[in-house]
């Protein structure tokens, strides 16, 4: 295990030339935010990565574990939903298609009855009103 140990470097704090009056200088409204140096080439994940440091391990473990455990739950749903919209989709493929073909033939075959059954009832109906046909003398 490391042990890190703060070295005070004397050369910071030996007072220099120009260092009396210096607070005067600075007023409470400008931020030393303004006066930091960022490289352009740093990019966002960059600076994410460094805020690692300021988190304690036993919260950094505690956060991977929290999010390990929620990929996991969300991975184990959306496998379980495909598997289930899977079975779903192959059942309805096997067993509904044939069961809606057969349907509507049973459908279409009820259709032409009824309309052979008018027929016949419209071929009476015209018939009852005819005369009787005459049948030639001998």
């Amino acid at each position: 295990m490391v042990k890190v140990e703060e070295v005070i470097d004397e050369e910071f704090l030996r007072a220099q030339e120009g260092d009396e009056g210096w607070e005067d200088e600075i007023s409470d409204d400008e931020s030393d935010a303004s006066s930091i140096d960022v490289p352009e080439d740093e990019t966002l994940y960059d600076r994410f990565v460094a805020l690692r440091d300021i988190i304690p391990p036993v919260y950094r473990n505690r956060v991977a574990s929290v999010a390990s455990g929620t990929s996991s739950f969300f991975r184990s749903g959306t496998s379980f939903t495909a598997k289930s919209l899977y079975v779903l989709a192959t059942t309805t493929l096997f067993l509904g298609v044939p069961w809606m073909i057969a349907f509507s033939e049973e459908q279409q075959l009820a259709e032409m009855e009824k309309e052979e059954r008018m027929r016949a009832l419209g071929a009476e109906v015209l018939t009852q009103g005819a005369p009787e046909e005459v049948k030639p003398a001998l």
